[in-house]
């Protein structure tokens, strides 16, 4: 079988012979049913390719979609004029490349279609555009516009700034912000000459800024017809894939449905919407398909600087963002603001819908799998922490090998030594509050859901009858429960374990259960106490 690694053109994929997940259903079902969408998805989650589908259909090229579910669908496949456009591969960080890149299509949309001397701003010169090629064709344009954040998105928070043309100074992406927002203002002006519109992107930025003054597009993010136009179901991998984790499975000695376990536990997890169907990452799992060797693909293709950059400034973190509930208004809409980091967070991939409470309207949002979980966790323990002593995933690696075989000494002195290399003024956004106990918790909660990535499960703060327990690690042979305490005793810390009936469900259990007493110093910042009971 071939994989499609990297190739975002739908004609390729199809003339080459590579695998290709018929999302065609779908496809007529937006073409028939709207005229203007917006669709949010993380990187290399099938946006590119999705463009480039529409932009062949569009062109009328039926032998392409030959033994697809739009064969049967379509009748006319009629020809439109396109114009798309692919922010993808510029550099917004540079001054003058927004504009550049507009004028560049702008200018080779002229050639094909003529050009009116009176038309001067970029929007009247799109909107003329448009609208004779409607008058030459016959037929409406087609829009498609991929990554339509990423100028934006490129200089976001990063304090670069331009100069208008009295010398002001003014931050660039507010600069990129008004050039956009006048660029798909033409669709407004310009509805009547306009067949079909889809912007693609990570981030849908509010009404206030990129999208204000035109039309506002039907925002299909969320909407449960179209969860899996991009990526791939469950059912998908079942129907397509069944040789592929066959032979993943025979390399990675395991067997066939210990696999499919484990891709999901890596790969699978995302939701886009309330009916919580499962989408997997495409990027990962086709190249996990295609190399045999389950790895973190997607995570490794690129670090999220603005997101590091957005927490680093914003005085909410990830323990304090994951595993609650929010009204869709608190993640779906994003204006950038360095305070309000969750719907950057949620719509670029590192945290997804986990349970949807109808009654409430709410959405709970946590990491979708594995691969998200370990991969952001890791860059920003890196950046929070900044240990002298380690990196942080060696230690994480002998510290989930202490665990699993019971040696919670050796994972004590490993933590003391660990905590006491990390310099206590590593985080910007705590100065101005009770850094002390701040700092112990964010810092447990990075370490800590670190390890969960290797366990069979992991509770943080989890809320049990008898009330909420810091933290439970569950081991294949050990279940490890915790209750932490700053300037108080272990001791304190193992009775309230004791007297609340943490332990209790586990009671049952054939793995031996430890219960772990931990006492923070706000002096030596590490630990300071230490006690654990076992019960057989």
């Amino acid at each position: 079988m071939k994989y499609p690694i990297g190739i975002q053109s739908f004609d390729q994929i199809r003339e080459d012979g590579f695998v290709y997940v018929d999302k065609t259903d779908l496809v007529y079902n937006l073409v028939t049913n709207g005229k203007t969408y917006f669709l949010s998805r993380p990187r290399r989650f099938g946006k590119s390719l999705l463009i480039s589908t529409l932009a062949c259909y569009f062109q009328g090229r039926k032998e392409l979609f030959e033994g697809l579910a739009i064969a049967n669908l379509e009748k006319d496949w009629l020809q439109y004029p396109i114009f798309r456009v692919d922010f993808n591969g510029g550099n917004y960080t540079r001054e003058g490349e927004l504009e550049k890149s507009i004028e560049t299509y702008i200018a080779k949309w002229e050639v094909e279609y003529g050009k009116d001397p009176l038309e001067t701003t970029t929007g009247d010169r799109f909107k003329g555009v448009l609208q004779r090629a409607y008058q030459k064709t016959g037929q409406r344009a087609v829009v498609l516009i991929d990554e339509y954040d990423k100028p934006i998105l490129d200089v976001l928070d990063t304090g670069a700034f331009t100069r208008n043309h009295e010398g002001e100074k003014r931050l660039l992406e507010d600069h990129h912000r008004e050039i956009l927002k006048s660029f798909y203002s033409t669709f407004k002006g310009a509805d009547e000459y306009l067949k079909f519109v889809l912007l693609t992107g990570v981030t849908k930025f509010s009404q206030v800024s990129v999208f204000s003054g035109f039309n506002q597009p039907d925002d299909i993010s969320m909407d449960e017809r179209y969860e899996s136009l991009c990526g791939i179901t469950q059912e998908e991998i079942e129907s397509y894939f069944t040789e592929s984790i066959l032979e993943l499975a025979e390399s990675e000695q395991t067997t066939v449905e210990e696999m499919k376990e484990w891709l999901k536990r890596q790969y699978d997890g995302y939701h886009f919407g309330r009916t919580m169907k499962d989408i997997y990452n495409p990027f990962s799992i086709l190249n996990a398909f295609n190399k045999k060797q389950i790895r973190d693909y997607w995570f490794a293709t690129g670090t999220p600087t603005y997101l590091i950059r957005l927490l680093q400034h914003s005085r909410e973190q990830m323990n304090e963002l994951t595993g609650k509930f929010y009204k869709p208004s608190l993640f779906v809409d994003y204006k950038a603001n360095v305070e309000q980091p969750l719907p950057m967070i949620y719509q670029s991939g590192y945290l997804t819908i986990k349970e949807y409470n109808k009654r409430m309207g709410t959405y709970l949002l946590d990491f979708p799998n594995n691969e998200v979980r370990e991969g952001f966790l890791s860059v920003l323990a890196a950046s929070y922490m900044k240990p002298k002593s380690k990196e942080v995933t060696s230690w994480i690696t002998e510290a989930v090998m202490d665990l699993e075989r019971g040696d919670t000494d050796t994972f004590r002195r490993s933590l003391t030594s660990f905590l006491a290399s990390i310099p206590y003024d590593s985080h910007g956004s705590l100065k101005d509050m009770d850094i002390t106990e701040k700092h112990f918790q964010y810092t447990f909660y990075l370490l800590l859901r670190l390890i969960g990535v290797y366990c069979n499960a992991i509770h943080c703060e989890d809320r049990q009858s008898y009330g909420r327990v810091d933290c439970t690690l569950e081991m294949e042979n050990y279940v490890y429960i915790f209750e932490f305490k700053m300037d108080g005793t272990a001791q304190e810390a193992l009775e309230q374990i004791e007297k609340t009936g943490y332990a209790k469900p586990y009671l049952a259990d054939k793995r031996k259960v430890v219960c772990i007493g931990v006492n923070f110093s706000s002096v030596t910042r590490t630990v300071e106490d230490w006690e654990e009971i076992s019960i057989a």
